[in-house]
């Protein structure tokens, strides 16, 4: 598993992004008249292939919404949107930390520096 860490980070920072695309054309189409947000999910897809020992294969799912539409058809959820905004700006930025320090890892056993 230790070889398969940079990864899986990598598929999950691949799937924040998506999640971050995402929000971000919801947030454009918010007054668009019959637009359906979309959502994007990996996290379980990801546990579970994590889970299989590595013999599982992850994937990223990006579905309309199911929630109901307003009078215009637009089913787009302002303050869902924006917290959903927040938690990938979070998610990524944690992500992008582990990625950096599991390449300081690789510098200091190859004899460099750990900072």
């Amino acid at each position: 598993m230790d070889g398969q860490i940079v990864g899986v980070l990598q598929f999950a920072l691949d799937g924040v992004t998506q999640q971050q695309q995402a929000v971000a054309n919801n947030l454009a189409n918010l007054d668009t008249p019959n637009y359906t947000d979309t959502e994007v999910t990996f996290q379980q897809s990801l546990q579970q292939a994590l889970q299989d020992d590595g013999g599982g294969t992850a994937t990223i799912t990006q579905v309309p919404s199911t929630s109901a539409p307003a009078t215009d058809g637009n089913n787009v959820d302002l303050a869902s949107e924006l917290t959903e905004a927040e938690e990938s700006t979070l998610q990524y930025q944690a992500l992008s930390e582990s990625v950096n320090a599991q390449f300081r890892l690789i510098r200091g056993a190859a004899g460099g520096s750990f900072s």
